[in-house]
């Protein structure tokens, strides 16, 4: 049906070390698999298996769950994109740690993967969207300081230069020609 590979730590690992929740949904104990130490798992290969059908409206979704925290989608892949590799953002463990028996486990990490219709998924590659977010949100801080010096204060209103956009625009393009490494400090 499916397998992962977890990038510089694991073996392609196959359906069976998930344990299968019903028909559709699957769990993989994190804590089991690399103990308190998930956090440091920051990339999950998944692929769908040559003999796995899906059907062409559905999609393999995967989620990650930090032990107390509700679980987050990832990322998923389809016939179309039958593999990806999926940046793991653990969110911090949550304020729904709940008290246990003395004797019961304590709550884990956990990776799920579902079969969901492709049409109620978000985008297949959340990890991107956040790094356009982050790209633009660094560039906006960008220019913000830049046209900040620039500054002017008339009564309760901040007064810029009319080219100041050009200028840092300018200014821009070309830090960005002198040094490639410029552009890629942003993405981060």
């Amino acid at each position: 049906m499916f397998g992962v590979v977890f990038p510089n730590r694991s073996f392609p690992i196959d359906i069976s070390t998930f344990s299968q929740i019903d028909t559709f949904h699957w769990i993989l104990d994190m804590n089991t698999f690399v103990g308190e130490a998930y956090d440091q798992v920051r990339e999950v290969c998944i692929f769908l298996l040559n003999n796995f059908t899906l059907p062409p409206d559905k999609a393999l979704a995967v989620y990650i769950q930090s032990p107390g925290s509700p679980f987050m989608f990832v990322g998923a892949v389809t016939l179309a994109r039958p593999s990806a590799v999926l940046s793991l953002p653990w969110p911090e463990p949550g304020g729904q740690l709940q008290l246990t028996a003395p004797n019961a486990a304590p709550p884990t990490a956990k990776i799920g993967v579902s079969v969901e219709d492709l049409a109620t998924l978000p985008s297949l590659d959340v990890t991107a969207e956040k790094r356009i977010e982050r790209l633009a949100m660094k560039v906006g801080e960008n220019l913000f300081h830049f046209m900040q010096s620039f500054c002017g204060v008339d009564g309760s209103k901040l007064v810029v230069p009319m080219d100041i956009l050009d200028r840092w625009f300018k200014k821009f393009q070309e830090k960005a020609k002198r040094d490639p490494e410029y552009l890629k400090g942003f993405a981060l």
